[in-house]
């Protein structure tokens, strides 16, 4: 799995909104809204009920900030980590905690 590419706005009750991802896990919620409010951004959550019987809730996080594009921010290196650390594309998509190499040294 990739970044999502697309700049997606939306709003979410009165506030108009930037999605980072919609429709993800509680665990994957948690890691972006964590990750973003250490960074600045106003983090709100939406609950997605399930459309099926005995599926799991999901949920789309966005930030009010309407020029945030979580491709952009990753790419030009402006999120931290709390520990100090720049965000890669593989930090950012939790495939693993390895900040070298960048995604231009693969």
């Amino acid at each position: 799995m990739s970044m999502p590419v697309k700049h997606d706005f939306g709003k979410i009750g009165e506030d108009l909104v930037t999605f980072v991802e919609r429709g993800v896990n509680k665990e994957r919620m948690n890691f972006l809204k964590d990750l973003l409010e250490f960074n600045g951004f106003d983090v709100i959550v939406q609950e997605v009920e399930p459309t099926e019987e005995g599926a799991e809730k999901s949920y789309n996080i966005a930030v009010n900030d309407l020029v945030f594009n979580p491709v952009i921010w990753v790419y030009d290196r402006k999120l931290r980590t709390p520990d100090g650390h720049i965000v890669n594309e593989d930090y950012w998509m939790q495939r693993n905690d390895d900040f070298r190499p960048q995604y231009w040294e693969r």
